[in-house]
């Protein structure tokens, strides 16, 4: 037995790391392709887009990890089936069951493992990865000077190059605009040639210009008897303007602003959330029902008309009739400024009890998501294992078109029920485990087909069938 243990879980490791590695390896290229616009052009270090695909590559956890687990079990019980070595573990007297046990094992301790991963590490994973997107979105364009076109990122100034050179350092044709002058009129610099560098700590631009002249215009010094204004031309070999950059760097924000999303909550923290949710929800529906219970008694419009005794009536107009007639146009504008008001009133509170009704379902979605990742590793695996079985295919042909078609069926029904639940339209938790509840008989009736050796996905008996079934009707209309 240690021996078919010890081959059943090299059998399975290797193609499980291999999948894993893979599907990350994708899903991390489909994040690129989604940020590409807010990660090109800006000036990023290259470590700031490595600690970004990091901490989302943690997020992708949730989905590589259970395709893995269903595509490696395929693999494993598809190629073992494929070289008969389940018919010599069955002949020996093993049976699928017991075959299982050490995969099986090993899949519990990959699912307790996500668990604590959901519950420890993805919470910090994606506040690091929120508070670094949000950074990385809000980040100004860093400095790109393009070729005859002015540019007006730095403030006060703008600048105009009719070149730049391969290396992206060397300038020709340069024309700048100072406006940092308080009169109105900005200086103007040409050079013919110059280079572009930065300082080392990133907080200015350096422009050395060569061969050049400055032109400036400013006013008489005794504007009362000469108004005229001077201009001021100075031709220089060589000189360096320096430019304050350091608006475009990118600043890290307090990652404390992001903590109290959901996703980035502990058990303990959503169910501490929620209890505050709750507590608010049911001091607002008090405050309301006290609000408008109290509104016409502490209205100055009603005084006087609160108080009137009268029987019963059916008829609206008999109510009115009571009011005396000088009164009666003031008392019903007064009713329906007040039923206005009312209604101005009670649409904002159940806006905002709607808003917190959703924001409770989703705190209940994300507390149950915990544990949906591990649960749906084992379902996978009682999928995946038993259709290898009965497949008989190794290789990544067949197993992998039918582990893609589950995986499809169990995403799809996971986001469709979520997002049915995000909206109120099914219970929460009905929701987040409607995966669970439609693949756990599949699995089960896998298990057992593959248990008594059923030829489930054999194209012959199913053409056998047919022909028989056809044949008869010939001989019937015969």
């Amino acid at each position: 037995m240690k021996k078919i243990h010890i081959l059943l879980l090299k059998a399975f490791i290797r193609p499980f790391l291999v999948t894993f590695l893979v599907v990350m390896f994708i899903l991390l290229m489909f994040f690129l392709f989604k940020y590409v616009d807010d990660l090109i052009g800006k000036g990023f270090e290259w470590y700031i887009i490595l600690e970004l695909m990091f901490y989302a590559s943690a997020a992708n956890v949730s989905m590589a990890l259970p395709l893995a687990i269903l595509l490696s079990s395929i693999m494993t019980f598809g190629t073992l089936g494929e070289n008969y070595e389940l018919v010599a573990i069955k002949s020996a007297g093993i049976s699928l069951q017991k075959a299982m046990r050490p995969l099986l094992v090993l899949i519990i301790c990959i699912a307790f493992s996500s668990f604590l991963f959901s519950e420890y590490m993805l919470p910090k994973a994606n506040l690091k990865f929120g508070s670094l997107l949000w950074d990385v979105r809000n980040k100004k364009l860093s400095f790109l000077i393009k070729e005859g076109v002015f540019n007006n990122s730095i403030p006060q100034y703008s600048i105009r190059v009719d070149k730049k050179g391969e290396d992206g350092v060397s300038l020709t044709g340069i024309m700048i605009y100072d406006h940092t002058s308080n009169n109105g009129v900005p200086k103007i610099i040409i050079a013919k040639s110059g280079t572009m560098n930065t300082t080392k700590d990133k907080q200015f631009l350096v422009l050395k210009l060569k061969d050049g002249v400055r032109y400036e215009e400013s006013s008489s010094q005794n504007a009362t008897y000469n108004p005229r204004q001077q201009l001021t031309r100075m031709r220089f070999g060589e000189t360096a303007q320096k430019f304050d950059i350091s608006s475009f760097k990118m600043a890290r924000t307090d990652e404390n602003s992001f903590r109290t999303n959901n996703q980035m909550l502990n058990l303990k923290g959503l169910e501490h959330k929620g209890d505050s949710l709750k507590k608010e929800l049911d001091s607002v529906n008090r405050f309301a029902r006290i609000a408008i219970g109290t509104y016409f008694k502490q209205s100055n419009y009603t005084k006087g008309y609160t108080k009137i005794k009268m029987a019963p009536v059916k008829v609206k107009g008999a109510l009115l009739n009571a009011v005396p007639a000088a009164q009666r146009v003031a008392t019903l504008q007064s009713a329906l400024d007040q039923a206005k008001s009312v209604e101005q009133t009670t649409d904002g509170r159940v806006a905002d009890h709607e808003e917190r009704i959703k924001t409770l379902i989703r705190i209940r979605i994300e507390y149950q998501r915990k544990f949906t990742l591990a649960v749906s590793c084992l379902m996978l695996f009682f999928i995946g294992a038993p259709l290898g079985a009965i497949i008989r295919k190794g290789g990544l042909g067949l197993p992998v078109v039918m582990a893609i078609i589950f995986f499809l069926f169990y995403h799809i029904i996971t986001t469709v029920a979520e997002k049915s639940a995000n909206q109120g339209n099914i219970n929460p938790i009905l929701g987040i485990w409607m995966a669970v509840f439609v693949l756990s008989p599949v699995g089960a009736f896998l298990t057992y087909k593959a248990t008594v050796d059923s030829a489930l996905f054999d194209i012959s008996l199913y053409k056998a069938f047919f022909n028989k079934l056809f044949s008869k009707k010939k001989q019937a209309h015969k």
